[in-house]
């Protein structure tokens, strides 16, 4: 009514004054209708929310962009609070070392493998001077209690809060009407993308790889306690037994890494074979990088954020596969990772991360974790003067593998990019 009552008083003015309303509402208009058709764009259910995947830095410099994360359940919301909690055990570890490396070990549900490597970080030479950071993949109460036990350093847990294991009847879960092993979605009427093998997505087995890389961007970009950490970072999993001098090694190497191997991305307590325990000589050894006990800084992980299309496109299941088949290709050289020559860290255990946890069939493993240590593997036993071998040619996946498979439905390949851009969006 106020707009009429305007137009009536200003009926006598310049035709300019009194046009001037009637242009600004139509523009308005306009524009608010562009609006609602970009959010339909980005929010549709078929749509993918990144217009250009090729130029990361267009995505978030793109108006229309918009995250497409799942709604999260009530024990998700809850986690997604728990990560927010300071660490533990600051009363006991006060202060952290000014030259310390960070600790992340990432679990799911084999409490009696984590039991086994809790008792190996507690004999570790210097670990009270750093902080431990456990990533949990989904919500296992055995395995927070175990967590919750820890005292002999700071201790933070982090719960991923889009694992599959959190959402029993919708997406990252499993929902009401998606496609099954083989089925034919025109068929069936069913929904799912299958991978090029023809099998649709399997929850228990895409959470491997949706934890490590929400895992790794929450660590690197979505935490208050490394947000601004640029140095090396140690991952470790539930079932690596860590020698009491890892970390000490772990020191040792990252320091002399710059001067010794220049090319070096990244530093490792193992051999990448990991049934190999070391040449067991006087030199230090830089190979492939490794799964187990591995470590790197910001700058080479900015290097892999930057080729998150890379990683959550390739149709491989596994996060450690995916990184050697196309990720580190994909940087132009060769990736090497410096070690010693005795190994810091064993593999042990048979039952591997999702083989029928809960179910009758369950693998059955108690956990034990028996290495007969010298006392070499318990002191730093790697020197800074020692030459570096260098070994060029290795087996095991390289450039070229197409992939296991497990990855091809376009939800898991959107949710996976979304991890990758959720912190700087936020």
């Amino acid at each position: 009514m106020a707009f009429y009552k305007r137009s009536r008083v200003a009926r006598d003015a310049p035709p300019l004054r009194r046009v001037l309303p009637l242009v600004l509402v139509v523009l308005a208009s306009v524009l608010f209708v562009v609006f609602m058709l970009k959010n339909r764009a980005v929010a549709g259910p078929s749509s993918f929310p990144f217009p250009n995947l090729e130029n990361p830095a267009a995505i978030l410099a793109d108006p229309s962009f918009k995250l497409k994360l799942p709604k999260q359940t009530l024990l998700s919301v809850s986690l997604d609070q728990r990560n927010r909690l300071p660490p533990r055990n600051t009363d006991l570890f006060p202060t952290l070392a000014k030259d310390h490396t960070k600790i992340v070990l990432y679990v799911h549900n084999r409490p009696q493998y984590l039991r086994a490597v809790v008792r190996s970080l507690a004999g570790v030479e210097g670990i009270g001077e750093t902080l431990l950071i456990v990533s949990h993949d989904g919500y296992f109460p055995e395995m927070d209690g175990i967590v919750r036990g820890i005292r002999f350093c700071q201790v933070k847990q982090i719960f991923a809060p889009y694992s599959p294991h959190l959402f029993p009847d919708s997406f990252p879960g499993v929902s009401l009407g998606d496609c099954h092993d083989k089925d034919d979605p025109a068929a069936k009427k069913c929904n799912g993308t299958a991978d090029q093998y023809g099998n649709h997505r399997s929850p228990r087995i895409v959470s491997l790889k949706h934890h490590w890389w929400w895992m790794m961007n929450t660590v690197w970009d979505g935490m208050e306690e490394t947000r601004g950490f640029d140095d090396h970072i140690l991952f470790i999993e539930e079932d690596h037994y860590i020698y009491p001098n890892a970390y000490r090694n772990l020191q040792l190497l990252i320091g002399v890494k710059p001067t010794k191997c220049p090319e070096c991305y990244a530093t490792n307590l193992a051999p990448s074979d990991v049934k190999f325990k070391g040449e067991a000589t006087d030199m230090l050894i830089a190979e492939k990088i490794g799964n187990m006990g591995y470590a790197f800084n910001r700058t080479i992980w900015r290097k892999i954020h930057a080729k998150a299309k890379e990683f959550c496109s390739f149709d491989e299941y596994n996060w450690d596969i995916t990184m050697w088949a196309t990720v580190y290709p994909s940087f132009g050289a060769p990736v090497y990772t410096l070690r010693g020559p005795r190994t810091s860290a064993a593999h042990f255990g048979k039952c591997g991360l999702h083989q029928g946890q809960g179910k009758s069939g369950a693998c059955i493993d108690n956990g034990e974790a028996s290495f007969q240590l010298d006392q070499i593997d318990k002191i730093l036993n790697i020197k800074p003067d020692w030459q570096v071998h260098i070994i060029k040619k290795q087996s095991g996946y390289q450039a070229g593998f197409k992939g296991w498979g497990g990855w091809g439905d376009r939800r898991d390949r959107e949710l996976c990019l979304n991890f990758a851009y959720m912190y700087h969006v936020m």
